[in-house]
């Protein structure tokens, strides 16, 4: 019987496929893209790109193909052409809905993450090659009712429906304000570049469907590059800029 298999998420990335091997393969460059900081995040790393996945290389005319296997089926395929040196297509496929543990329909959290993390390895390589990242984050926050989203009060509300390429202006709670671009959308994640300070927003939406009675909001920060000053101002108006939520960093 064939396995079902589906694409997940496909992201080209404009860096060597060198230096994008060596991201999903070294434990310490791929914290620099990799979910988000956390006290075990060193063991998952370990435990999911060293110790869980086969690899396997093919060649033929000038095309490159890496591939990473997990025991269950999830296979991330770095693809390279020679002609193309400075460019690397990343794509990761999972086993269909039907042989999965149970889904709703609604919202898949493993394809949500998988999604984050590939546009949070782009972001990396070719916005801040060879630095270190530190991410901050807030998880599943309740949305709030219509009458009191919390993307409006973070003064994102409207962010869903900009296209890619949108320019992002948002006031925060304390009255700052910061500019930014949508560089990729999907049905249940916005990311945007904030600047002058070069990181990545992901915002990811959980629908009331799939956590009842609001849904939930998640989101992570990867800064590259503070200083010990703008790090720890970045930390303070984050933890505003979601109500005092508790958050991990």
């Amino acid at each position: 019987m064939t396995l079902e298999t589906r694409e997940t998420v496909t992201v080209d990335v404009a860096a060597p496929v060198e230096d994008v091997w060596a991201h999903l393969r070294d434990p310490r460059l791929v914290r620099r893209w990799f979910g988000w900081d956390y006290d075990g995040l060193d063991d998952e790393i370990r435990q999911i790109f060293v110790d869980g996945p086969r690899e396997h290389v093919e060649e033929a005319d000038g095309v490159t193909t890496r591939t990473l296997t997990w025991p269950h089926h999830e296979v991330l395929t770095v693809t390279s052409r020679a002609d193309a040196p400075g460019r690397t297509q990343v794509a990761l496929t999972r086993r269909g809905h039907d042989a999965l543990a149970p889904y709703d329909g609604l919202y898949d959290e493993v394809d949500e993450g998988w999604i984050a993390f590939l546009q949070q390895l782009r972001f990396a390589l070719e916005r801040h090659p060879g630095e270190d990242r530190v991410a901050l984050s807030v998880l599943g926050l309740d949305a709030g009712d219509r009458h009191d989203p919390l993307l409006f009060r973070a003064g994102l509300h409207g962010v869903r429906g900009l296209p890619v390429g949108a320019h992002v202006e948002v006031t925060r709670p304390d009255g700052s304000r910061v500019g930014g671009t949508v560089v990729y959308r999907t049905a249940h994640q916005v990311g945007i570049r904030l600047h002058p300070i070069e990181s990545l927003l992901v915002l990811m939406l959980e629908p009331a469907g799939h956590h009842p009675p609001h849904g939930r909001v998640s989101a992570v920060l990867s800064t590259f590059g503070l200083d010990e000053a703008t790090l720890a101002e970045a930390r303070r108006r984050w933890a505003g800029w979601w109500g005092g939520a508790p958050t991990t960093s």
